[in-house]
């Protein structure tokens, strides 16, 4: 069972309860309806990214959904809570497999969180193809070394944040969300591969 579609999501939840702050997470990001199987960081070779409005057209109730899914929660008043999912997707995708990295944090904002699963996403790729680069050199700069070596496409993240409410449970969540196979209608079957 190989993936050949995915969509990115992001909710958050606020309740008294912590369940029910990640029920109402998971909600806000239209998966609460699927059970949800959390796999790890493989984006599959050849797996088109679609909408999330048409990825949860795809899903039934109830069915067993795997996920790559970064969730945060706190119960203290103000503190900055965020998840984020990054992509790293390589070129020459029919035969590549990129990578999915997702991150859990406390006092960074979207565009933090964001910036650095992009980072490792792209790191984990990089070092599978074979590029060469100094982690401790900022992603902007490095950036340039992956473009350079053409194995990099493009990156992306989905990163949800939030701040915590008094007497509240805040839960935050970002998913790259697989379809299965047979929830793929036969016309997009047949035009896998091509980008949207």
């Amino acid at each position: 069972m190989v993936p050949t579609h995915m969509f990115l999501t992001k909710g958050v939840g606020i309740h008294k309860e912590k369940l029910t702050s990640f029920e109402e997470a998971l909600r806000d990001a239209g998966i609460a309806y699927c059970n949800l199987v959390s796999v790890s960081s493989i984006l599959p070779p050849d797996c088109k990214i679609i909408p999330r409005k048409r990825g949860e057209k795809l899903l039934n109730p109830g069915e067993i959904t795997y996920c790559v899914m970064a969730r945060t929660d706190t119960n203290e008043r103000n503190r900055l809570i965020s998840s984020s999912v990054g992509v790293a997707i390589p070129s020459g995708r029919k035969d590549n497999y990129g990578y999915l990295s997702e991150h859990h944090a406390y006092g960074e904002t979207d565009e933090e969180a964001g910036e650095y699963t992009e980072d490792l996403a792209a790191q984990m790729l990089a070092t599978t193809l074979g590029i060469e680069f100094d982690p401790d050199v900022a992603w902007k700069e490095r950036e340039q070394v992956f473009k350079m070596g053409k194995d990099i496409v493009r990156t992306q993240n989905i990163t949800q944040s939030a701040i915590g409410k008094p007497n509240l449970w805040t839960t935050v969540v970002a998913c790259a969300v697989f379809i299965p196979l047979e929830n793929i209608p036969p016309e997009s079957k047949s035009r896998k591969g091509k980008s949207k």
